[in-house]
Protein backbone atom coordinates (compact mmCIF):
# COMPACT_ATOMS: atom_id res chain seq x y z
CA UNK A 1 0.00 0.00 0.00
CA UNK A 2 1.25 3.45 -0.82
CA UNK A 3 2.40 5.98 1.71
CA UNK A 4 3.05 9.43 0.33
CA UNK A 5 2.35 12.89 1.64
CA UNK A 6 -1.19 12.58 0.34
CA UNK A 7 -0.20 13.88 -3.09
CA UNK A 8 -2.94 13.56 -5.70
CA UNK A 9 -2.80 11.27 -8.68
CA UNK A 10 -5.97 12.63 -10.29
CA UNK A 11 -5.95 15.96 -12.11
CA UNK A 12 -9.00 18.18 -11.98
CA UNK A 13 -10.12 19.45 -15.34
CA UNK A 14 -11.68 22.51 -13.83
CA UNK A 15 -14.88 23.60 -15.46
CA UNK A 16 -14.37 26.90 -17.28
CA UNK A 17 -16.99 29.22 -15.91
CA UNK A 18 -17.00 32.98 -16.31
CA UNK A 19 -19.31 35.60 -14.91
CA UNK A 20 -22.30 34.57 -17.02
CA UNK A 21 -25.42 33.40 -15.25
CA UNK A 22 -27.54 30.40 -16.06
CA UNK A 23 -31.27 30.50 -16.61
CA UNK A 24 -31.95 29.70 -12.96
CA UNK A 25 -29.77 32.62 -11.85
CA UNK A 26 -27.01 30.62 -10.17
CA UNK A 27 -23.32 31.40 -10.06
CA UNK A 28 -20.26 29.41 -9.14
CA UNK A 29 -18.27 30.20 -6.00
CA UNK A 30 -14.83 28.66 -5.59
CA UNK A 31 -11.82 28.77 -3.30
CA UNK A 32 -8.66 26.74 -2.70
CA UNK A 33 -6.32 26.03 0.17
CA UNK A 34 -3.69 23.69 1.57
CA UNK A 35 -4.16 20.57 3.68
CA UNK A 36 -2.62 17.14 4.26
CA UNK A 37 0.58 18.00 2.43
CA UNK A 38 -1.33 18.89 -0.74
CA UNK A 39 -4.02 21.32 -1.94
CA UNK A 40 -7.79 21.36 -1.90
CA UNK A 41 -10.45 22.98 -4.06
CA UNK A 42 -14.11 23.65 -3.33
CA UNK A 43 -16.72 24.81 -5.84
CA UNK A 44 -20.45 25.32 -5.27
CA UNK A 45 -23.35 27.33 -6.63
CA UNK A 46 -25.37 30.03 -4.88
CA UNK A 47 -28.35 32.17 -5.79
CA UNK A 48 -27.13 35.39 -7.36
CA UNK A 49 -29.75 37.49 -5.57
CA UNK A 50 -28.32 36.59 -2.15
CA UNK A 51 -25.34 38.18 -0.46
CA UNK A 52 -22.73 35.56 0.28
CA UNK A 53 -19.67 35.43 2.52
CA UNK A 54 -17.14 33.13 0.85
CA UNK A 55 -14.52 33.76 3.54
CA UNK A 56 -16.88 32.46 6.21
CA UNK A 57 -17.43 29.16 4.39
CA UNK A 58 -13.72 28.80 3.61
CA UNK A 59 -12.88 29.37 7.27
CA UNK A 60 -15.25 26.60 8.30
CA UNK A 61 -13.86 24.25 5.64
CA UNK A 62 -10.34 24.93 6.92
CA UNK A 63 -11.55 24.12 10.44
CA UNK A 64 -13.08 20.84 9.28
CA UNK A 65 -9.82 19.82 7.61
CA UNK A 66 -7.71 20.95 10.56
CA UNK A 67 -9.72 18.61 12.78
CA UNK A 68 -9.16 15.69 10.39
CA UNK A 69 -5.44 16.43 10.55
CA UNK A 70 -5.53 16.67 14.34
CA UNK A 71 -6.94 13.17 14.43
CA UNK A 72 -5.13 11.39 11.59
CA UNK A 73 -1.91 13.13 10.57
CA UNK A 74 1.34 11.31 11.34
CA UNK A 75 3.13 14.62 10.77
CA UNK A 76 1.53 16.15 13.90
CA UNK A 77 3.34 14.76 16.98
CA UNK A 78 0.34 15.01 19.31
CA UNK A 79 -2.37 13.90 16.87
CA UNK A 80 -4.52 10.95 17.87
CA UNK A 81 -2.75 8.66 15.42
CA UNK A 82 0.75 9.79 16.43
CA UNK A 83 -0.04 9.33 20.10
CA UNK A 84 -1.35 5.82 19.44
CA UNK A 85 1.64 4.92 17.25
CA UNK A 86 4.15 6.06 19.85
CA UNK A 87 2.56 3.98 22.59
CA UNK A 88 3.57 0.35 23.14
CA UNK A 89 0.57 -0.23 25.39
CA UNK A 90 -1.66 -3.05 24.16
CA UNK A 91 -4.64 -1.89 26.19
CA UNK A 92 -7.60 0.12 24.95
CA UNK A 93 -6.87 3.59 23.54
CA UNK A 94 -9.70 6.13 23.34
CA UNK A 95 -10.23 7.90 20.01
CA UNK A 96 -12.75 10.22 18.39
CA UNK A 97 -15.84 8.87 16.64
CA UNK A 98 -14.54 10.13 13.29
CA UNK A 99 -11.24 8.30 13.75
CA UNK A 100 -13.12 5.11 14.60
CA UNK A 101 -15.27 5.56 11.49
CA UNK A 102 -12.20 5.69 9.23
CA UNK A 103 -10.50 2.72 10.90
CA UNK A 104 -13.66 0.65 10.56
CA UNK A 105 -13.80 1.41 6.82
CA UNK A 106 -10.09 0.62 6.48
CA UNK A 107 -10.50 -2.78 8.14
CA UNK A 108 -13.50 -3.52 5.94
CA UNK A 109 -11.55 -2.83 2.74
CA UNK A 110 -8.56 -4.79 4.09
CA UNK A 111 -10.70 -7.88 4.61
CA UNK A 112 -12.46 -7.53 1.25
CA UNK A 113 -9.17 -7.11 -0.61
CA UNK A 114 -7.34 -9.96 1.09
CA UNK A 115 -4.87 -7.55 2.69
CA UNK A 116 -3.99 -5.60 -0.48
CA UNK A 117 -5.10 -2.56 1.54
CA UNK A 118 -3.47 -2.46 4.97
CA UNK A 119 -3.01 0.64 7.13
CA UNK A 120 -0.35 -1.11 9.24
CA UNK A 121 2.16 -1.31 6.36
CA UNK A 122 4.30 1.61 7.57
CA UNK A 123 7.33 -0.52 8.63
CA UNK A 124 7.67 -1.79 5.05
CA UNK A 125 7.18 1.68 3.57
CA UNK A 126 9.95 3.00 5.79
CA UNK A 127 12.18 0.02 5.04
CA UNK A 128 12.01 0.78 1.31
CA UNK A 129 12.74 4.47 1.87
CA UNK A 130 9.35 5.93 0.98
CA UNK A 131 8.41 7.09 4.47
CA UNK A 132 9.75 9.75 6.86
CA UNK A 133 12.83 7.58 7.53
CA UNK A 134 14.34 8.32 4.12
CA UNK A 135 17.52 6.56 3.01
CA UNK A 136 19.41 6.55 -0.26
CA UNK A 137 17.74 3.98 -2.51
CA UNK A 138 18.81 0.98 -0.50
CA UNK A 139 17.37 -2.41 -1.42
CA UNK A 140 16.47 -4.24 1.80
CA UNK A 141 17.44 -7.85 2.25
CA UNK A 142 14.84 -10.61 2.37
CA UNK A 143 15.70 -11.03 6.05
CA UNK A 144 14.95 -7.35 6.74
CA UNK A 145 11.66 -7.64 4.86
CA UNK A 146 10.61 -10.68 6.88
CA UNK A 147 11.54 -8.88 10.10
CA UNK A 148 9.44 -5.82 9.18
CA UNK A 149 6.48 -7.99 8.16
CA UNK A 150 6.28 -9.24 11.75
CA UNK A 151 4.85 -5.84 12.66
CA UNK A 152 2.40 -5.60 9.73
CA UNK A 153 -1.15 -6.98 9.69
CA UNK A 154 -4.51 -5.23 9.93
CA UNK A 155 -5.80 -8.12 12.07
CA UNK A 156 -3.52 -6.86 14.86
CA UNK A 157 -5.74 -3.79 15.28
CA UNK A 158 -9.09 -4.06 17.06
CA UNK A 159 -11.66 -1.29 16.68
CA UNK A 160 -14.52 -0.80 19.15
CA UNK A 161 -17.03 1.53 17.46
CA UNK A 162 -19.47 1.39 20.37
CA UNK A 163 -17.02 2.96 22.82
CA UNK A 164 -14.77 4.64 20.20
CA UNK A 165 -11.53 2.96 21.17
CA UNK A 166 -8.84 0.80 19.60
CA UNK A 167 -6.07 -1.50 20.73
CA UNK A 168 -3.07 -3.22 19.21
CA UNK A 169 -2.23 -6.87 19.80
CA UNK A 170 1.52 -6.27 19.35
CA UNK A 171 3.36 -3.31 20.94
CA UNK A 172 5.22 -2.43 17.72
CA UNK A 173 2.05 -1.94 15.63
CA UNK A 174 1.65 1.45 13.94
CA UNK A 175 -0.98 2.71 11.52
CA UNK A 176 -0.96 5.16 8.65
CA UNK A 177 -4.04 6.55 6.92
CA UNK A 178 -2.38 8.15 3.88
CA UNK A 179 -4.41 6.01 1.51
CA UNK A 180 -7.81 6.84 2.99
CA UNK A 181 -7.60 10.15 4.89
CA UNK A 182 -7.79 12.39 1.82
CA UNK A 183 -10.99 10.72 0.74
CA UNK A 184 -12.38 11.04 4.24
CA UNK A 185 -11.47 14.73 4.32
CA UNK A 186 -13.39 15.20 1.08
CA UNK A 187 -16.43 13.49 2.61
CA UNK A 188 -16.26 15.65 5.74
CA UNK A 189 -16.17 18.87 3.72
CA UNK A 190 -19.05 17.60 1.58
CA UNK A 191 -21.05 16.81 4.71
CA UNK A 192 -20.42 20.33 5.99
CA UNK A 193 -21.64 21.85 2.71
CA UNK A 194 -24.78 19.72 2.73
CA UNK A 195 -25.47 20.67 6.34
CA UNK A 196 -25.28 24.30 5.17
CA UNK A 197 -27.88 23.56 2.50
CA UNK A 198 -25.67 23.51 -0.59
CA UNK A 199 -27.08 21.17 -3.25
CA UNK A 200 -24.52 21.67 -6.02
CA UNK A 201 -20.84 21.30 -5.18
CA UNK A 202 -17.50 19.73 -6.05
CA UNK A 203 -14.90 19.04 -3.36
CA UNK A 204 -11.36 17.90 -4.21
CA UNK A 205 -8.32 17.15 -2.05
CA UNK A 206 -5.12 16.14 -3.80
CA UNK A 207 -7.10 14.71 -6.71
CA UNK A 208 -9.78 12.81 -4.76
CA UNK A 209 -13.20 14.18 -5.68
CA UNK A 210 -16.81 14.19 -4.53
CA UNK A 211 -19.62 15.84 -6.45
CA UNK A 212 -23.27 16.65 -5.93
CA UNK A 213 -25.70 18.26 -8.33
CA UNK A 214 -24.10 20.32 -11.06
CA UNK A 215 -22.23 23.60 -11.65
CA UNK A 216 -23.99 26.80 -12.65
CA UNK A 217 -23.69 26.50 -16.43
CA UNK A 218 -23.59 22.73 -17.04
CA UNK A 219 -25.52 19.61 -16.12
CA UNK A 220 -22.50 17.72 -14.70
CA UNK A 221 -19.11 18.29 -13.16
CA UNK A 222 -16.21 17.52 -15.50
CA UNK A 223 -13.27 15.72 -13.90
CA UNK A 224 -10.13 14.88 -15.86
CA UNK A 225 -8.06 11.75 -15.28
CA UNK A 226 -4.39 12.54 -15.82
CA UNK A 227 -2.07 10.66 -18.12
CA UNK A 228 0.04 8.18 -16.10
CA UNK A 229 3.33 9.92 -16.81
CA UNK A 230 5.06 13.16 -15.88
CA UNK A 231 3.51 15.24 -18.66
CA UNK A 232 0.42 16.16 -16.60
CA UNK A 233 -1.91 15.76 -19.55
CA UNK A 234 -5.53 14.64 -19.52
CA UNK A 235 -6.16 11.01 -20.49
CA UNK A 236 -9.95 10.93 -20.12
CA UNK A 237 -12.80 13.04 -18.82
CA UNK A 238 -15.50 11.94 -16.39
CA UNK A 239 -18.89 13.65 -16.19
CA UNK A 240 -20.11 13.26 -12.61
CA UNK A 241 -22.84 14.28 -10.23
CA UNK A 242 -23.83 12.80 -6.87
CA UNK A 243 -20.78 10.50 -6.86
CA UNK A 244 -17.09 10.36 -5.88
CA UNK A 245 -13.94 9.28 -7.70
CA UNK A 246 -10.43 8.52 -6.46
CA UNK A 247 -7.33 7.51 -8.41
CA UNK A 248 -4.22 5.59 -7.38
CA UNK A 249 -1.09 4.95 -9.40
CA UNK A 250 2.63 4.27 -9.09
CA UNK A 251 4.04 6.44 -11.84
CA UNK A 252 5.25 9.54 -9.98
CA UNK A 253 6.92 8.20 -6.86
CA UNK A 254 9.65 5.62 -7.36
CA UNK A 255 13.41 5.16 -7.51
CA UNK A 256 15.69 3.29 -9.88
CA UNK A 257 18.78 1.32 -9.01
CA UNK A 258 20.93 -0.82 -11.29
CA UNK A 259 18.37 -0.42 -14.05
CA UNK A 260 15.45 -1.64 -11.91
CA UNK A 261 12.47 0.59 -11.11
CA UNK A 262 11.08 0.33 -7.57
CA UNK A 263 7.55 1.65 -7.05
CA UNK A 264 6.44 3.39 -3.86
CA UNK A 265 3.37 1.12 -3.85
CA UNK A 266 4.22 -1.75 -1.52
CA UNK A 267 2.29 -5.01 -1.53
CA UNK A 268 1.72 -5.83 2.16
CA UNK A 269 1.52 -9.54 1.34
CA UNK A 270 4.99 -9.74 -0.27
CA UNK A 271 6.62 -6.83 1.54
CA UNK A 272 7.99 -5.61 -1.79
CA UNK A 273 7.10 -2.94 -4.39
CA UNK A 274 4.57 -3.97 -7.00
CA UNK A 275 5.98 -5.17 -10.32
CA UNK A 276 2.87 -5.41 -12.53
CA UNK A 277 1.99 -3.06 -15.41
CA UNK A 278 -1.03 -1.30 -13.89
CA UNK A 279 -0.23 2.41 -14.09
CA UNK A 280 -3.36 3.87 -12.51
CA UNK A 281 -6.87 2.94 -11.44
CA UNK A 282 -9.82 5.25 -10.81
CA UNK A 283 -12.72 4.08 -8.65
CA UNK A 284 -16.28 5.40 -8.55
CA UNK A 285 -18.12 5.22 -5.22
CA UNK A 286 -20.71 7.30 -3.31
CA UNK A 287 -18.13 7.75 -0.52
CA UNK A 288 -14.78 9.33 -1.42
CA UNK A 289 -13.25 7.62 1.62
CA UNK A 290 -14.11 4.19 0.24
CA UNK A 291 -13.14 5.17 -3.31
CA UNK A 292 -9.72 6.24 -1.99
CA UNK A 293 -9.14 2.97 -0.13
CA UNK A 294 -10.41 0.76 -2.96
CA UNK A 295 -8.19 2.57 -5.48
CA UNK A 296 -5.13 1.82 -3.37
CA UNK A 297 -6.11 -1.82 -2.91
CA UNK A 298 -6.59 -2.32 -6.64
CA UNK A 299 -3.35 -0.51 -7.43
CA UNK A 300 -1.62 -3.22 -5.39
CA UNK A 301 -3.55 -6.05 -7.07
CA UNK A 302 -2.68 -5.31 -10.69
CA UNK A 303 -4.99 -4.92 -13.69
CA UNK A 304 -6.48 -8.41 -13.99
CA UNK A 305 -7.12 -8.94 -10.28
CA UNK A 306 -8.38 -5.36 -9.95
CA UNK A 307 -10.93 -5.94 -12.68
CA UNK A 308 -12.05 -9.21 -11.09
CA UNK A 309 -12.31 -7.55 -7.68
CA UNK A 310 -14.29 -4.62 -9.10
CA UNK A 311 -16.77 -6.91 -10.87
CA UNK A 312 -17.20 -9.04 -7.76
CA UNK A 313 -17.60 -5.98 -5.51
CA UNK A 314 -19.86 -4.17 -8.01
CA UNK A 315 -17.48 -1.24 -8.30
CA UNK A 316 -17.09 0.88 -11.42
CA UNK A 317 -13.42 1.41 -12.31
CA UNK A 318 -11.29 2.83 -15.11
CA UNK A 319 -7.69 1.69 -15.39
CA UNK A 320 -4.59 2.29 -17.47
CA UNK A 321 -1.88 -0.32 -17.92
CA UNK A 322 1.47 -0.02 -19.63
CA UNK A 323 1.94 -2.32 -22.61
CA UNK A 324 5.14 -1.82 -24.61
CA UNK A 325 5.35 1.96 -25.00
CA UNK A 326 1.61 2.63 -24.82
CA UNK A 327 -1.04 2.99 -22.15
CA UNK A 328 -4.00 0.68 -22.67
CA UNK A 329 -7.37 1.51 -21.17
CA UNK A 330 -9.67 -0.87 -19.36
CA UNK A 331 -12.99 -0.35 -17.63
CA UNK A 332 -15.98 -2.04 -16.10
CA UNK A 333 -19.21 -1.84 -18.07
CA UNK A 334 -20.70 0.65 -15.65
CA UNK A 335 -18.07 3.28 -16.50
CA UNK A 336 -19.79 4.05 -19.81
CA UNK A 337 -22.20 6.42 -18.10
CA UNK A 338 -19.31 8.48 -16.68
CA UNK A 339 -16.68 8.48 -19.44
CA UNK A 340 -17.06 11.02 -22.22
CA UNK A 341 -15.14 10.88 -25.50
CA UNK A 342 -13.83 14.17 -26.91
CA UNK A 343 -12.67 14.91 -30.46
CA UNK A 344 -11.00 18.21 -31.32
CA UNK A 345 -12.08 19.60 -27.97
CA UNK A 346 -15.75 18.77 -28.53
CA UNK A 347 -17.82 16.12 -26.80
CA UNK A 348 -18.50 13.21 -29.14
CA UNK A 349 -22.17 12.31 -29.14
Amino acid sequence: MQKIKLAGLLLLLFLVVGCERSVDEKELISFTGSTMGTTYSVKFTVNTDLSFNTSFVKGNVDSVLAEVNRQMSTYIPDSEISTFNSSRDTGWFNISADFARVLTAANEVSKQSGGAFDITVSPLINLWGFGPQIHENEIPSDADILESKKFVGYWNLEVDTVNNRIKKSIPELTIDLSAIAKGYGVDKVAEYLEDRGFKNYMVEIGGEVRTKGHPATASEWKIGISTPDNNFGIQSVLHLNDISVATSGDYRNYFEKDGVRYSHTIDPNTGKPITHNLASVSVIHPSCMYADAYATAMSVMGADKAMEFAEKSRLDIYLLKKEAEEFVEGQTRGMDKYLVIYENGEEKK
